[in-house]
């Protein structure tokens, strides 16, 4: 089976039932997690949930199958939760496939992975698998996501308010439905007794963000701009910025980057291009001239490159966390120098 965005949470049921391996995909990483968590909740029995990483399978393909067909500690069901980077699990799942014996549910969300990839191509075309990719949402579809999550929290939320939770949350709905349900406890809202929200209740519960001190060092690292990116690390480091926090803000932008490319395609008229997505409330107006910078460095193969920098950044700051902020400062001076490098070449509308 394979699912897009728009028809996955009419099939989900049927695939939960019918399906056993379940790979999300796509640069919408939020969106492949929560719909991987959409999977869970919606099997009869999901039982005990083990966590696996995909570069452990590489190394080891043949233990996705015997943790899947193995029984659960206390003698219940279980499932099977796979992070991996690409086609990290391809092995593990062919030879998970190719064995006649019944298995527990598997759920892969591969980030930098396509409905293109090698491991999608093993899955899409059976009855007891589905592929489902998810490209990253606008402002106007997550604002409606918040209000979808506060309708069923018990929330009467305006419109205003669900756009200043998407906003906030950098338009990660896993981000925005945390502060959803902070929102329903602080309220004492359920679907049986709806509370309204206020902006005073939202200031009340809301986590500080730190995307206004994250900003800048984004601008400056991905604009190329070496001349300030000294003073932004040094930033940085004062504020005791959190690391793996900031990297997000880069992924959250590079996913923003990937979805104005495919909608820009060959059009050099990037300027009014910008102007009429801030009209349309995809992008936020303030972020224009950055934005204008940083489409024509990064596209293509330069922007596929920079998405699997930081996923590999990421990586290495998750199983490194005691000199975290050395490896993310010299992760971002590296993309830096190639954004000054690209940001001097002559634009190419096809690269």
């Amino acid at each position: 089976m394979k699912a897009t965005q728009k028809d996955f949470a009419g099939m989900a049921g049927r695939a939960a039932e019918q399906a056993r391996v379940f790979f999300f995909c796509g640069p919408d990483e939020a969106g492949a997690t929560d719909a991987a968590a959409r999977i869970v909740s919606l099997l009869r029995d999901p039982g005990e949930r083990i966590e696996m990483a995909g570069s452990d399978l590489r190394k080891d393909p043949v233990r996705l199958g015997d943790e899947a067909r193995s029984n659960s500690l206390f003698g219940g069901t279980r499932h099977i939760w796979v992070r991996a980077q690409g086609d990290e699990a391809h092995d593990a799942v062919q030879i998970l496939l190719e064995n006649a014996v019944e298995a527990c549910p598997v759920l892969i969300v591969a980030t930098g992975a396509t409905d293109k990839s090698r491991t999608a191509k093993l899955l899409a075309n059976r009855a007891d698998g589905l592929v489902a990719m998810f490209y990253p949402p606008d402002l106007g579809s997550v604002t409606a996501s918040v209000r979808t999550m506060a309708n069923a929290a018990g929330l009467k939320m305006g419109s205003e308010i669900a756009e200043r939770i998407a906003r906030a949350s950098g338009l990660d709905t896993r981000i925005a439905r945390s502060e959803v349900t902070k929102l329903a406890l602080y309220l004492d809202a359920m679907p049986e007794t709806p509370r309204p929200v206020s902006v005073a209740d939202l200031d009340a519960v809301s986590a500080q963000t730190e995307d206004d001190d994250f900003t800048p060092l984004v601008d400056a690292v991905l604009g190329g701009r070496r001349e300030v990116i000294g003073a932004e690390l040094k930033r940085m480091h004062e504020l005791g910025l959190n690391p793996v926090g900031l990297l997000l803000a880069f992924e959250r932008r590079a996913a923003q980057l990937a979805a104005l490319n495919a909608r820009l395609g060959r059009s050099p008229d990037v300027s009014g291009f910008l102007k009429a997505e801030a009209g349309a409330r995809r992008i936020f107006w303030k972020d224009q001239p950055a934005l204008a910078v940083q489409l024509k460095i990064w596209r293509g193969p330069r922007l596929e490159r920079l998405v699997a920098g930081l996923v590999s950044l990421h990586q290495s700051l998750m199983s490194n966390s005691h000199d975290s902020e050395l490896r993310l400062a010299e992760g971002l001076i590296r993309i830096t120098r190639t954004a000054c490098l690209n940001s001097k070449q002559p634009i190419n509308r096809t690269v």
